[in-house]
């Protein structure tokens, strides 16, 4: 009872400086809980951009694709251009903050070689709307995808790959580990886990220094992504795309992902 007395109302000296310096822990460590909330909510809803095309004039005749993403009631709309009848097919998984649009470029050097090509926005980018989880959920986006393409009778389904960038090249190995029908990999800058994108997140914003920041930030983000909290980084099944085509790139461009 003295002890809890005298940590009530200090009179020590020693009592106050021990006071004074769990008052300051506690702040201190409320402050990076704060800070790591906001910084998390920050790139789970990172800006937009959309991109709208002609459909009627575009070149490379789109066509504008509609696909349930497994597992709900979402829906996506993509937009395919037909190569060669019966060619590869190849799904291009843009990047964080980016857009389908973005990806244009290549879908057009894609077609001109005669292959079949798919664009979509993710969760959080372009028009769509909600929370991105950095790879988790985007996986079960281009699961879908792949699920529409290998309906259509002019596409051949055992002929399909996937190029991704970032939280685009995660969400393809992920989907690819699991799916036998992708037959060839282009992964640019790809991390083994999306709490790894987190940290870079943190750090862009400058705050990758301050003590318990990344840590504080990885924990909000994998409370919110508690469902795949049990899930393996992705080098553990690699060993599942013995006989597919994969090549790794690493932008020079961006560097903080050469360390995960």
């Amino acid at each position: 009872m003295q002890i809890l007395y005298e940590l009530r109302y200090p009179s020590r000296l020693s009592t106050k400086i021990l006071m004074a310096l769990l008052a300051l822990v506690f702040f201190a460590v409320l402050a990076t809980t704060a800070i790591a909330g906001f910084l998390v909510y920050r790139i789970v809803k990172p800006q937009r951009s959309s991109t709208e095309i002609n459909m009627a004039s575009f070149p490379g005749r789109p066509e504008v694709l509609e696909f349930v993403v497994p597992g709900g009631a979402e829906k996506r709309e993509g937009w395919f251009f037909p190569g060669l009848r019966g060619a590869a097919t190849i799904i291009l998984c843009h990047g964080y903050e980016s857009s389908r649009g973005e990806l244009l470029t290549l879908e057009s050097a894609l077609q001109d070689h005669q292959y079949n090509v798919f664009i979509f926005d993710f969760a959080a980018h372009g028009a769509n709307g909600g929370i991105s989880t950095l790879g988790y959920h985007e996986a079960d986006e281009v699961r879908g995808a792949v699920d529409l393409l290998a309906t259509r009778p002019d596409l051949d389904p055992t002929r399909m790959g996937l190029w991704g960038y970032n939280m685009g090249a995660y969400a393809a190995l992920r989907e690819a580990e699991n799916d036998k029908r992708i037959r060839a990999l282009v992964l640019d800058s790809v991390y083994d886990e999306p709490k790894q994108m987190v940290k870079v997140g943190v750090e862009r914003n400058g705050l990758g220094g301050f003590p318990l920041m990344v840590r504080a930030a990885e924990f909000t983000f994998g409370y919110l992504n508690h469902a795949h909290r049990d899930d393996t980084p992705l080098s553990k099944k690699l060993i599942t795309l013995a006989g597919v085509p994969t090549l790794y790139i690493q932008a020079t461009d961006d560097p903080e992902l050469a360390e995960t």
